[in-house]
């Protein structure tokens, strides 16, 4: 059982070191291509993110090591249960379509509300067998291995979900045929695509994207190690810390100004309240800077992940920014809008929606002594919001252990730096 927790802070300050855990997303992409590979590319600096934790173990438990926790195995059936691990569900979809097993993929309530159709279409239109368990659409599903490719080029869309194209990418060529991918529409969550291709390249796989096409041959993966940097969207709720303190002195441990990860951008999107990025000593360290904030569009597209943490800081700074580029959040963990508009309304903000855009409106905000925020089994939404706690004297935040998902440390270390936290 999960117990809330209950943020305070003294002061309005916020100074010392953190380390950061190592990315999700890269981590997520470097044990696939590792299982992939045939023992040639090992993965150094494996994230704590119960995500990487979970496909990790699943992947192990291939090999012949045990993961009783994730799987059950009944005669020549596997069933793999991924619990809330999004990015899991649609990279092991791809991944078991190569295994010689067949497995049922399942995962938590909210996992089966979790659209998979775009997906497994454009598997099965590759040769794939997938069955859906129950719903149409979303998991759980049944994934026959030993896939018999009737053609290497598809057609998918772009601005449904970069994992999607990313868990097609990732199996390209360990495919008969190899793929040929063409992306309809505007590509949402580019960056996220680029990691992927940049870590097979890593791994020595190479690729030709031409307009909206991204073609890769069959070939094999070289001898190699895969690092996995420390989490740039772990490094984004630190950024918001410093943009609502008076005053902030942080060093990042390990981060660099040239990531593969997308998130990284938060280092120009916190440059508008005033926060610098100093990258030196093997690390970032950030200062705080008195600026007006002028930017009122925010573009997010390209980082969806970053939305909840940007929204939040512009509503307690009353910012009355746009926002633009958030189509994917309503089949995240949750409805991170509806999950937005209710948890800042009550600080009397709302988040008002037109169409594809987002407009906060301050006018009746007000800084409660206390305040109660709900997570909906979201990590993201308990992160977001604890940097209010410079702000508002008692932040309570629902279900502590939600941060397991891809930060388990960040109370610990919102501790370090004077934070004081109480289960």
């Amino acid at each position: 059982m999960s117990h809330n927790i209950l943020l305070t802070k003294k002061t309005r300050s916020a100074n010392g070191e953190v380390y950061l855990t190592g990315s999700k997303s890269e981590c997520n992409r470097a044990l696939i291509i590792e299982a992939l590979s045939n023992g040639k590319v090992r993965v150094e600096n494996i994230s704590d993110a119960a995500d990487a934790v979970t496909l990790n173990g699943i992947l192990k438990a291939g090999t012949g090591s045990s993961n009783a926790d994730s799987e059950l195995k009944t005669q020549d059936l596997r069933l793999v249960n991924i619990g809330p691990a999004g990015t899991a569900m649609r990279f092991l979809t791809a991944y078991f379509t190569l295994q010689d097993e067949e497995v049922v993929l399942t995962g938590s309530e909210r996992m089966k509300q979790r659209p998979i159709g775009i997906l497994v279409d454009a598997l099965r239109e590759l040769g794939a067998q997938i069955d859906y368990e129950e719903n149409e659409g979303y998991p759980p599903i049944r994934v026959k291995g030993n896939i018999k490719q009737a053609t290497n080029s598809i057609t998918i869309k772009g601005d449904i979900s970069s994992q999607y194209i990313t868990a097609l990418l990732l199996i390209a060529a360990k495919l008969p045929l190899g793929l040929e991918l063409h992306i309809e529409g505007e590509l949402t969550s580019r960056p996220y695509v680029e990691m992927t291709l940049a870590m097979l390249q890593q791994a020595g796989i190479r690729h030709r994207w031409n307009d909206n096409v991204i073609s890769i041959a069959r070939q094999e993966f070289k001898q190699t190690i895969l690092p996995v940097e420390p989490d740039w969207s772990a490094a984004s709720y630190w950024y918001a810390i410093a943009a609502l303190a008076d005053e902030a002195d942080l060093f990042l441990h390990g981060l660099t100004q040239y990531s593969l990860q997308g998130d990284s951008v938060i280092t120009e999107l916190m440059a508008n309240f005033g926060i610098t990025s100093q990258f030196r000593d093997g690390g970032v360290h950030l200062v705080k800077e008195a600026k007006p904030v002028t930017r009122k569009i925010f573009d997010l597209k390209e980082c969806p992940d970053l939305a909840q943490t940007i929204i939040v800081v512009c509503a307690a700074l009353n910012h009355e920014a746009t926002f633009t580029g958030l189509e994917t959040l309503k089949i995240k963990e949750t409805d991170r809008i509806k999950a937005l508009q209710n948890e800042l309304g009550k600080m009397g903000v709302k988040l008002i929606e037109k169409g594809q855009t987002y407009k906060l409106d301050c006018s009746e905000k007000f800084i409660p002594k206390r305040i109660f925020i709900n997570t909906y089994d979201d990590h993201r939404m308990a992160m977001a919001f604890a940097p209010l706690a410079l702000l508002i004297p008692e932040v309570e935040i629902e279900d502590a252990k939600v941060v397991e998902k891809s930060y388990p440390a960040f109370w610990t270390d919102l501790e370090k730096v004077g934070f004081i936290v109480e289960l």
